[in-house]
């Protein structure tokens, strides 16, 4: 599945008024990291690619073991952005993850995104920072091969953390953002810039 950038633009489009960010209550001041995410690469049977950045694991489709594996390493909430139709072929994902998740006592959320029935909108963005707001300590957002969850943590980082466009955008490159294929086609770069004047609000350049 090819994603294009256009997502990015229709998730972060309506991000110029803030929205109130979610405050984490404990030890880790701020859900990410100082840093570009970091590659996890020990922490077999998640689908694709497993990254780091700060507290949040953003990831391709984990297994059982896999999420045993990340409970272990004190997460307490997964966040799934794959939609029901992926969730129930067998052929994708053959196992129950919402009772496999509540088996390992962590909180499961669906937070789909994907076609005209699942928009990439603001809404989706808010709701994932409700969930950060919930939990101190780390959690797990991942689709089928961390390409979505790249940029709905980008909007994130612009929406509630008052990120620059591009420095949210290198975080999600570093993942799962990958260049529009308008520029191989055509030979030329394409630069992602706000619709409105910049400097006018948050995350502005």
């Amino acid at each position: 599945m090819t994603i294009l950038r256009s997502n990015l633009i229709l998730l972060l489009v309506l991000t110029a008024a803030p929205a109130t960010a979610q405050a984490p209550a404990a030890a880790l001041a701020t859900p990410e990291g100082s840093g570009l995410p970091i590659k996890v690469t020990d922490v077999e049977g998640v689908e694709a690619r497993l990254y780091l950045d700060g507290r949040v694991y953003l990831a391709g489709q984990p297994n059982e073991a896999a999420l045993a594996k990340l409970k272990e390493r004190g997460v307490t909430a997964v966040i799934n952005v794959r939609t029901p139709a992926e969730m129930s072929d067998p052929k994708l994902v053959p196992f129950d993850e919402a009772a496999a998740v509540a088996a390992l006592g962590m909180e499961y959320v669906q937070l789909p995104l994907n076609g005209r029935d699942f928009p990439y909108t603001t809404d989706a963005v808010d709701r994932f920072a409700a969930v950060l707001g919930r939990h101190s300590g780390p959690v797990v957002l991942h689709c089928a091969s961390a390409g979505r969850v790249s940029y709905l943590w980008a909007a994130y980082l612009i929406r509630h953390r008052n990120f620059t466009l591009a420095d949210a955008l290198a975080r999600g490159e570093a993942v799962g953002i990958t260049p529009n294929p308008l520029e191989g086609l055509t030979g030329r770069a394409i630069t992602l810039a706000w619709e409105d004047a910049p400097g006018t609000g948050p995350g502005k350049e």
